[in-house]
């Protein structure tokens, strides 16, 4: 019996012992996977066209990321569908950090108010770390006749249902931020979205269209230009780049509030040494003086974020717009 209890001992340090060794070899596994990431290109996939407030933004952070990483990160633009095409692609990608998705709002508003998409917004996806929340710029062509929000707000009520607004995609953040103005001002116009954000400023700069909450590297620049005309900006607060434009809650609808955030995502099962080390490269450029010149000459407020802050930030922004998509009876196809 003291034999039997000897050798179930020994046997029990030998399981212990190998089980400890095991914990250590993954471990050391998983810290050298990290450390070696990346080991070849990555590949940025962004939904949006080419010249898009994400595009510019996902670029500089594309440049700064291989500067760091001594690896190329190469931007692919996926257009379509207010950005799902691309997260689509990379929530059933491999989950290795090698495809990464740079998205905006687009995506908290489509997970919260478009039950038919391919993809599981808060499962197929994790949200590693925001880059910017930058309020829309709300213009007008140069030409026009309106010269404030009030003024558009009057022209849109004498002819309903007669002047058109722009976007970027149905359900892209910047439809949403007319929709939500057009709600709250009791205004009906007609929405005309488009395949990117440079495309809906330049009909709005010929007249074709009559108002656009553009992405502020898009709008700020035209505005800046005299090419066009901002009637007003979309935070709670004035933007630093226009400090002379007033907010929309200044301009005469108290309470409204829309930005734009921007941010990298990963595919759901990327090992956490991978997430972690991603979230804390993007917040070392982030903090770079280059890149703090090239976001603010962008017209970009950069937003830092741990990847928890980041979760809990995307998941709030998903309740926040499904309210407001059923309070505004807005449709979200399978293709938006």
């Amino acid at each position: 019996m003291k034999h039997q209890n000897l050798t179930a001992r020994r046997l029990s340090r030998r399981t212990a012992t190998a089980f400890c060794a095991a914990l250590a070899a993954s471990a050391m596994a998983t810290g050298a996977q990290a450390q070696a990431y990346p080991s070849k290109p990555v590949k940025m996939l962004v939904g949006y066209a080419p010249g898009s407030s994400t595009d510019i933004v996902g670029r500089l952070v594309a440049t700064k990321l291989g500067e760091l990483w001594k690896q190329t990160v190469i931007v692919e633009n996926r257009g379509g569908a207010a950005g799902n095409l691309a997260a689509d692609a990379v929530a059933k990608s491999t989950p290795d950090g090698y495809t990464v998705l740079f998205a905006q709002n687009g995506l908290a508003i489509s997970v919260g108010g478009n039950p038919g998409l391919p993809f599981n917004g808060e499962k197929d996806l994790i949200p590693v770390v925001a880059v910017a929340a930058t309020p829309h710029i709300l213009i007008v062509a140069a030409t026009s006749p309106i010269k404030t929000v009030k003024e558009l707000v009057a022209a849109v009520k004498a002819k309903p249902g007669v002047l058109s607004f722009a976007s970027s995609g149905i359900g892209n953040s910047d439809h949403m931020a007319g929709e939500l103005f057009n709600n709250m001002a009791d205004l009906k116009a007609i929405h005309i979205p488009y395949r990117g954000g440079s495309l809906a400023a330049t009909d709005t700069l010929s007249g074709q269209v009559d108002y656009y909450f553009a992405g502020m590297p898009v709008g700020l620049p035209q505005a800046k230009s005299g090419r066009a005309r901002a009637l007003a900006v979309t935070g709670k607060q004035r933007f630093p780049g226009a400090p002379d434009v007033p907010t929309v809650a200044e301009a005469g609808l108290p309470e409204y509030e829309a930005v734009l955030w921007q941010g990298v995502f990963l595919p759901a099962g990327t090992p956490k040494e991978v997430v972690s080390k991603i979230a804390t490269d993007v917040n070392s450029i982030l903090d770079s003086a280059d890149m703090k010149e090239k976001m603010t000459a962008a017209g970009v407020q950069i937003l830092r974020s741990t990847q928890p802050e980041f979760d809990a930030y995307y998941r709030a922004d998903i309740a926040k717009w499904a309210r407001v998509i059923k309070s505004s009876g807005i449709k979200l196809g399978s293709g938006s």
